[in-house]
């Protein structure tokens, strides 16, 4: 799928939709139970679903050209080059045309429709509107994946992801209740721990939040003598990525932990992680081998999902952007090529399984025993991050997954750590050098500054080889500055309130 881009529908593809019938009635037959799920996307050919997938997407293209006037005026007006349809992303169609011109029929409806606001870390907040059905849809999947991941025993659901218009708060405690009891309580640590503490320790519990919240919980809860760890726990985590050290932070505290993927573009049930991508990422880790032949040379380990081709395809592009089409018909306003700047790359589950093989290794063999013997031949999809999520000094890119991954290598002092973000230091001589900022809960001396120097610059030239070359020829220019700061003081002062923590500075040192 990896190579294949969505061009222009054909004649032929005009018959290929009347076969689409059955395909559709699959895909509700798939949607019906979740052993219908498990069934169907363990059954079916890799290969089959993906003609599939590129034939729904033809059809949304198709569909939304005659439904949507914004689409369609997009498309008459584009720069066609050969039949390739052109991608679409903030700037080029949803800042340019008005909300109910990019639904169906030119009209918002005035019934069953919910407006979700993303959390604005891009700097403006937009505003999305989606169906009853849509909303359903992916409720759904998503339910069907927790079931995947955390098993059929019954569970409670703490949901601490921040509540309101924001589309994954409300959306995830929707979706889980079809598995679960669920209580919304927000990012509130104390409210979390009461709920805990009333119900007991004779539950299981899982805790969604974003993968930095849920570390401040395990912090707070030991500063308070809290008993977490007499208490059964999962964790679903999204929002943003999440390294391999933070994932074994967690798991000191939780039995397992996942973590989903979605971007309120699109919808938030896109893709998620399972037990075989989360094997096969931290394989990677491991075997520098397996990450170069599988994902390619690059100094970052991405995240790694699973995905439902029949109801999103998935492409990249030449920047190694990924792109993203909902197939549905249900959706009000389609995305179509929609870009979201994420950089990354895609696979068909036995496009993996053979280049595995070919190192020896049988995908089988990743499944973990706790999921029995189904497996779910459904495509990957790996995620770096957003394309202009760096720094740059001397052609050396430094990425916060970098940073992350080299804190958490230090146990000491990713226990002190609450935040940190990167930025460029412009000095008098206008010598440009990497600033790292940290904030932590310890006491802030020459001593811990020079041991997060050391520490972090340590890791950093192991795991990033651009930073390792670009040290040896310019040491001065790559020595980096670390900044560390109390609790909401300096930089981090930002954060207070937001959603989401910011991760990249500019040189006047504001959100860049």
């Amino acid at each position: 799928m990896s190579n294949k881009t969505l061009d222009h529908p054909t004649f032929i593809d005009k018959f290929r939709y009347l076969a689409l019938g059955p395909r559709d009635l699959l895909l509700k037959i798939i949607c019906s139970s979740y052993s219908s799920f498990l069934w169907g996307f363990e059954k079916l050919s890799p290969r089959y679903m993906e003609w599939t997938s590129n034939i729904r997407a033809r059809r949304a293209f198709s569909q939304a050209y005659r439904r949507v006037p914004a689409y369609r005026d997009l498309i008459k007006k584009s720069n066609l080059q050969g039949k390739i349809i052109p991608e679409t992303d903030k700037k080029n169609y949803i800042d340019k045309y008005p909300p109910h011109e990019r639904c169906a029929g030119g009209i918002i409806p005035h019934k069953h429709i919910m407006i979700d606001e993303s959390s604005g870390s891009t700097g403006t907040p937009y505003n999305w509107i989606r169906s009853l059905k849509e909303r359903h849809d992916s409720h759904l999947f998503i339910s069907y994946f927790a079931s995947y991941c955390y098993g059929r025993k019954p569970w409670i659901t703490i949901n601490a992801f921040s509540m309101g218009a924001w589309a994954t708060g409300l959306n995830m405690g929707i979706a889980l209740q079809q598995n679960s009891i669920v209580k919304n309580t927000g990012p509130d640590i104390e409210k979390i721990l009461h709920t805990m503490k009333y119900l007991g320790e004779g539950y299981t519990y899982v805790i969604l939040g974003y993968p930095p919240f849920l570390k401040h919980l395990l912090d707070f809860a030991v500063r308070k003598n809290f008993p977490i760890h007499r208490y059964n726990m999962d964790a679903l985590v999204g929002g943003e990525g999440m390294s391999e050290g933070l994932r074994d932070y967690l798991l000191h505290s939780f039995k397992r932990v996942y973590s989903g993927y979605g971007a309120t573009d699109l919808e938030i049930g896109i893709a998620g992680e399972t037990p075989l991508s989360v094997a096969l990422r931290r394989l990677a880790r491991e075997n520098s081998e397996v990450r170069d032949v599988v994902f390619g040379k690059d100094s970052r380990l991405p995240m790694v999902f699973q995905y439902n081709p029949l109801m999103h395809y998935i492409e990249i592009n030449e920047k190694r952007e990924l792109i993203f089409t909902i197939t549905r018909s249900s959706v009000l306003s389609p995305r179509i090529r929609y870009n979201i700047h994420d950089e990354g790359g895609v696979a068909r589950y036995d496009e993996i399984a053979d280049q595995l093989t070919s190192l020896g290794i049988n995908i089988q063999n990743l499944i973990p025993k706790s999921v029995g013997k189904q497996r779910l031949r459904l495509p990957f999809v790996w995620v770096y991050g957003r394309r202009d999520s760096t720094v740059s000094v001397m052609g050396a890119n430094i990425y916060p997954e970098d940073i992350e991954q080299a804190l958490y290598s230090v146990p000491e002092l990713a226990q002190i750590t609450s935040s940190y973000c990167l930025s460029l230091d412009e000095s008098q001589n206008n010598q440009v050098r990497p600033c790292f900022s940290f904030e932590v809960t310890d006491e802030i001396n020459d001593e811990l500054a020079s041991k997060f120097k050391k520490e972090i610059l340590s890791h950093l030239t192991v795991i990033n080889a651009d930073f390792r070359e670009g040290r040896q020829e310019y040491p001065d220019a790559l020595d980096p500055i670390i900044k560390l700061y109390p609790p909401s003081h300096g930089p981090f002062k930002r954060d207070s309130g937001k959603i989401k923590q910011v991760r990249l500075l500019g040189l006047d040192g504001k959100k860049a």
